[in-house]
């Protein structure tokens, strides 16, 4: 029952969230907990919503916005998703990469590379069904982070108080942290990544149909359709609140408050929690790595695929979607380009953030229109308590938006 929610669940929890997360928990402790329980409902509500459109119309979120709303809307927020994306598949690479030579050694450029095209080879070549296959037993890599917070000395009450009992501060940094961790969990690649995978899987099963063409199978395909998003998002989260305890009760206890980078908080772990700890944080990022920058490609390439109607899915041929794949190898090498003409990844990160903020603002107020439109839904337009959550998801990443804005 677990398929794109599952992996669209993980693959937000890529190299650069770790590096928020881990940036959180070094410089507030454990008063970031209760962040990750508050934005769980949020964002499994926006990922159902996602998969929603794509189980019941049989396209993603841009196949749907280019047949029903103007082509200005979908260019833009097309257009910003590309820059994004590669600009954070550049810098899970790069963190990848050095998360590699922290355990081994050995030139990081080279590992760039390495990764980048292992990365496209099994996206490309490798069967459907086998490669989700393997995308979803890649989710597995982030259980390394409910290792290293298990091996290192946690106060557990006072991650419990401070999961369920909220402490909040006006301070500048401790509310951008809180606007970071948001824009790092409520993301667009996942959006369109989550209802293409719906679509897809719909359209290469032959006892599968639309929900619009087929409503007795509603019942059944939203069922399943709940389960695998709450799964999946409650999964990303649960990791994203143990990489909050690790640096929490590893970092910031030992009086280290500044992390930048996935990698940098890795090293910064060897002296304080040992090798083995170190290590297994350093393996994280590497494995989930290797899942998250084939979602990132792969999303451009449903995003501009669908809105220029292109022949779409990781179920095709090479051959028979070249410019879909095309799109993907296009991404991953300028992702690769990234890591070798100076850019400092931090401020690229920046940028990323930037971007998503401008564009997921617009693109949720989009795909909550589009959810209650007949015209797209059919009968299926969202429920009341669904209609709702999802509006409020939109509402909370308005408002932090507008406080990065403030903040920059």
């Amino acid at each position: 029952m677990l398929g794109p929610g599952l992996i669209t669940g993980a693959s937000d929890d890529d190299p650069s969230g770790i590096a928020t997360y881990s940036q959180a928990g070094a410089q507030f402790g454990f008063s970031m907990c209760w962040v990750m329980l508050f934005t769980f409902p949020l964002m499994a509500a926006i990922q159902e919503i996602s998969a929603r459109i794509g189980r019941v119309t049989g396209q993603g979120i841009a196949g749907n916005i280019r047949a029903h709303y103007p082509a200005w809307l979908l260019r833009g927020i097309v257009g910003l998703l590309l820059v994004a994306n590669i600009i954070n598949l550049g810098a899970d690479l790069g963190a990848m990469a050095d998360a590699l030579a922290l355990l081994i050694h050995g030139p990081v450029h080279l590992y760039v590379v390495g990764f980048a095209v292992a990365c496209v080879l099994l996206e490309v070549f490798s069967r459907y069904e086998n490669y989700v296959t393997v995308l979803k037993w890649s989710c597995l890599f982030l259980f390394a982070y409910v290792g290293t917070a298990l091996a290192v000395d946690v106060p557990w009450s006072t991650v419990a108080l401070r999961t369920f009992v909220p402490t909040f501060s006006l301070q500048t940094d401790y509310v951008v942290t809180i606007v970071a961790v948001l824009g790092t969990t409520i993301t667009p690649y996942c959006f369109f990544w989550q209802s293409s995978q719906e679509a897809e899987d719909e359209r290469i099963d032959p006892l599968a149909h639309t929900l619009i063409e087929a409503p007795e199978e509603a019942k059944t395909q939203i069922g399943r359709m709940r389960i695998d998003t709450y799964v999946g998002m409650g999964y990303s989260n649960l990791i994203s609140l143990f990489i909050i305890i690790t640096t929490a009760a590893t970092l910031n206890a030992h009086g280290i408050t500044d992390i930048q980078t996935s990698a940098q908080a890795a090293e910064a772990l060897r002296p304080i929690a040992g090798l083995f700890t170190f290590a297994l944080f350093a393996a994280g990022i590497i494995g989930i790595g290797m899942l998250a920058v084939p979602v990132l490609a792969g999303s451009c390439a449903y995003a501009l695929g669908e809105a220029l109607g292109w022949t779409t899915g990781l179920s095709r041929l090479p051959l028979d979607a070249r410019a879909f794949y095309g799109t993907i190898a296009v991404s991953t090498l300028i992702g690769i380009a990234i890591n070798f003409v100076g850019i400092d990844p931090i401020k690229a990160l920046f940028w990323a953030a930037v971007l998503n903020g401008v564009v997921s603002v617009p693109l949720m107020i989009v795909m909550m229109i589009m959810g209650m439109n007949p015209a797209v839904m059919g009968r299926f337009v969202l429920p009341r308590p669904l209609w709702a959550m999802g509006w409020l998801c939109t509402g909370t990443m308005a408002v932090a938006v507008g406080i990065m804005f403030w903040a920059w």
